[in-house]
C-alpha cells in the first residue's frame, strides 16, 4: 500500500475503506464510562444483577454479515483493508481503573479522516482505550505513505472526567437508573493527585463532513473540549458548526449526508438544530421501521441502539448507497429519490450498536476539499 489518506466528505467516490471486525467481540464490564455513553438506550435495562453477555451465535452470524459487505465492497472494485483480530479479550489495567479490551468493530467511532490527517480521537468508553491499537498495522502504511498521522489528548478518565449534566435531569436519574459502580460522588473528599476536573473525551462519529464545513454534535462539557481542539487543530482547513444536543453522542443515525444538496434526517426537529445552510438542502426524513426488521430477541439480550440504527448508510459515490436489505421501506424511499440502493444483510446492529457506517472507515475518496454551504 503507498497510498496517501484523502477523504474530505461523506459522499464522493470510494477507493479505499478500513472495515471492522467483530472476532472475539465481547460486551465489556458494565461500568461507568459504558453506562453513561449509552444511558439513553439502556436505562430502562438497569438496575443490572448479572454481566450482559452476547450469545455467540450473534457474533457469528455478525461476522457473516461483515464478510457480505466486504464483499460487496469487493464486487465495487474498492480496496478493503481489515483491522488486526482481536485474538483473546484481555485485561486493560491503568493506575486509575480496569476493564477489558474489545474489538475494532465501530472503527468510525475513534478516528476522523480529514483530508490527508488521520486523527485518532480521545476515548469515551474506557474498555476502547488501546482499540485502536488494532488499526496500527493499516495506519502505519498510510503514514508511511506519507500521510499526515495525529492524535488527540488521551483522558485519564478518572471518575470526576465524566461531565454528568446531560443526564442529570431529574436529579435521581443516575443514581436511580445506573448505579454508578455504587459510588459516592462526595466532592468534598480530596480528589486524586491525577484529578484534573473534567477531560476532553470525543469520538469521530460524532462529525460529518462536508468538504470545507463539518457539523459536529456537542452534549456535554467533555463533548466541548472535544469540539475546541478540532476547531483549533483544523482552523484555517475546515469551518466547525456546532450542534447543541442534535442527539447523546454519535451523529450518524441522525443526520448522513448523502451527497450534495440531499441530507437523510431522522425527523424534522432535527434539521431546526442544523446550520442555515443545511437546512436548504433537500430532506429525505426516515420512514418508520417495522418491528418485523429485527430479530426476536430473548429476555436477558442487551440492546443498544434504537430502531432507527438502519439510517447508518454508507455512501458509495453520491448514487449508490449501502443499506441494509432488512430494512426495506428504506430502500423504497432511497429508489424513489433516484438513489440506487445496494442491500447487505445486517441483522444484529442492535445488539453491537452500529450499522455500515459506523463498521467503515473511507481512508481514500477521489474527492477533494470543495465548499459546499
Amino acid at each position: 500500500m503507498n497510498v496517501l489518506i484523502n477523504s474530505y466528505d461523506e459522499w464522493s467516490p470510494l477507493k479505499e475503506v478500513i472495515v471492522g471486525s467483530a472476532y472475539n467481540y465481547a460486551l465489556p464490564p458494565i461500568e461507568q464510562s459504558f453506562k453513561l455513553f449509552y444511558h439513553d438506550l439502556i436505562h430502562e435495562q438497569f438496575p443490572i444483577t448479572a454481566p450482559k453477555m452476547i450469545k455467540q451465535k450473534y457474533i457469528d452470524e455478525l461476522e457473516e454479515d461483515i464478510n457480505g459487505l466486504v464483499e460487496v465492497l469487493e464486487q465495487l472494485d474498492i480496496v478493503v483493508h481489515r483491522p488486526s483480530k482481536l485474538n483473546q479479550v484481555d485485561i486493560i489495567k491503568t493506575p486509575y481503573w480496569e476493564t477489558t479490551t474489545l474489538a475494532a468493530l465501530n472503527i468510525r467511532d475513534q478516528i476522523i479522516i480529514a483530508g490527508n490527517e488521520i486523527i485518532e480521537t480521545a476515548p469515551m468508553i474506557r474498555s476502547r482505550y488501546y482499540e485502536n491499537d488494532l488499526l496500527k498495522p493499516i495506519l502505519y502504511e498510510y503514514f508511511k505513505a506519507g500521510s499526515h498521522w495525529t492524535l488527540m489528548p488521551k483522558p485519564m478518565m478518572l471518575e470526576r472526567s465524566f461531565d454528568l449534566s446531560y443526564v442529570k435531569n431529574p436529579e435521581e436519574y443516575i443514581e436511580n437508573a445506573y448505579n454508578l459502580d455504587n459510588i459516592s460522588r462526595d466532592y468534598s473528599q480530596p480528589a486524586s493527585v491525577y484529578d484534573v476536573g473534567y477531560e476532553l473525551m470525543f469520538d469521530g462519529a460524532q462529525c460529518m463532513r462536508f468538504g470545507q464545513d463539518w457539523i459536529v454534535n456537542v452534549s456535554n462539557y467533555n463533548h466541548e473540549l472535544g469540539f475546541q481542539w478540532l476547531k483549533r487543530h483544523l482552523d484555517g482547513k475546515i469551518r466547525m458548526h456546532k450542534l447543541d444536543k442534535i442527539t447523546d453522542n454519535h451523529i450518524d443515525t441522525t443526520v448522513i449526508p448523502l451527497k450534495p444538496g440531499t441530507l437523510l434526517v431522522r425527523s424534522p426537529k432535527d434539521v431546526e438544530k442544523l446550520p442555515p445552510a443545511l437546512q436548504k438542502w433537500d430532506k429525505i426524513y426516515a420512514p418508520e421501521p417495522n418491528k418485523r426488521n429485527f430479530p426476536n430477541y430473548e429476555p436477558d439480550d442487551f440492546i443498544l441502539s434504537s430502531d432507527l440504527i438502519d439510517l447508518n448508510v454508507l455512501s458509495i459515490d453520491g448514487d449508490k448507497l449501502i443499506v441494509n436489505s432488512l430494512f426495506p421501506e428504506l430502500i423504497k424511499i432511497l429508489e424513489h429519490h433516484h438513489f440506487t440502493p445496494i442491500p447487505v444483510q445486517h441483522r444484529h446492529r442492535q445488539l453491537v450498536s452500529g450499522g455500515f457506517h459506523c463498521f467503515t472507515l473511507d481512508t481514500v475518496r477521489s474527492g477533494s476539499l470543495e465548499q459546499y454551504f
